[in-house]
C-alpha cells in the first residue's frame, strides 16, 4: 500500500508539472520556478482537515530559511492535497483560509516573528501571511475554480515568497511580468481576471482563493502578534 501511495504521489506531482508546462498556462513565474528546479512539493491528504498541518509548516519554514540564505528568484512551495472531493468555490475558499489560520497559529505558538515589511491586517493593501518571519503570497487551485488557470484536478496551495515580488518591482521587472501573465490569462479564459488588483489598491487576501469575492467580503483570518 505504501508503494502504491508513493507511486500515486509521483503521478500527482508529474501531472502538476505538466499543468504548469502547458503552453496555455499563463503564469510565467511558475514556469520559471519549475524550469530552474526551484518548485518544491509537499503531498497532503485533505485541505479540509488539519491532519497534515504540522507536516506542512516545516516545509514552509524551510523555504523561508533557504531563501534568506540563498535568495534566488522564483522559489516556490506547492502543497497538493490528494483528496479531490468536489469543493465549491466558497467551500474551497473556507478550507484554504482554515489551513492558513491553523498554520499561522502554529507558527505564532512556535514564537516565530511576523515579517515586519508587511501588515497582519487582511484589509490592509500591504497584507501578507508570515511564516518563520518571511511573508508569503498564496495561490489556491482546485477542480472547480472559475478561472481556468486556477483549475487543477486536486486542491493546491502555492506558497510564493513576498520578497521576490518586491525585488522584481525594485528592478523594474514586476509590471512587465504581471502584464504578461494577465494577457496570457485573458487569452486562456476569454476575459480579464477581475481579482488582479494593482499592488497597493487592495488587499492581496482577496486573490488567494481565486474566487471573485464580493466588495463586502471579509477575510476570515487574524494573527494576534503584530509586525515589529
Amino acid at each position: 500500500m505504501l508503494m502504491m501511495n508513493v507511486a500515486n504521489d509521483r503521478d500527482i506531482i508529474h501531472n502538476f508539472e505538466e499543468f504548469v508546462r502547458n503552453a496555455a498556462f499563463p503564469c510565467v513565474g511558475a514556469k520559471s520556478a519549475l524550469n530552474k528546479g526551484q518548485m518544491h512539493f509537499v503531498l497532503a491528504d485533505d485541505i479540509c482537515s488539519a491532519w497534515d498541518d504540522l507536516r506542512i509548516l516545516p516545509h514552509v519554514s524551510a523555504l523561508a530559511k533557504h531563501y534568506r540564505e540563498k535568495p534566488d528568484l522564483f522559489q516556490t512551495l506547492v502543497v497538493i492535497f490528494r483528496r479531490s472531493d468536489r469543493l465549491t468555490e466558497r467551500r474551497f475558499e473556507r478550507a484554504i483560509w482554515d489551513r492558513l489560520q491553523s498554520l499561522s497559529d502554529k507558527d505564532e505558538w512556535l514564537g516565530q516573528p511576523v515579517d515586519p515589511r508587511v501588515s497582519t491586517d487582511p484589509e490592509d493593501p500591504h497584507f501578507a501571511v508570515s511564516f518563520a518571519g518571511e511573508a508569503f503570497f498564496i495561490v489556491g487551485l482546485h477542480p472547480n475554480a472559475s478561472r481556468p488557470a486556477r483549475r487543477f484536478d486536486h486542491p493546491v496551495m502555492v506558497f510564493n515568497l513576498h520578497d521576490q515580488f518586491e525585488r522584481l518591482r525594485a528592478e523594474g521587472r514586476y509590471d512587465p511580468l504581471r502584464n504578461t501573465i494577465m494577457k496570457r490569462d485573458e487569452q486562456l479564459a476569454g476575459s480579464m481576471n477581475p481579482m488582479l488588483a494593482q499592488h497597493g489598491e487592495g488587499s492581496a487576501a482577496r486573490q488567494y482563493s481565486g474566487r471573485n469575492v464580493e466588495d463586502e467580503w471579509v477575510c476570515p483570518f487574524s494573527r494576534k502578534s503584530e509586525a515589529a
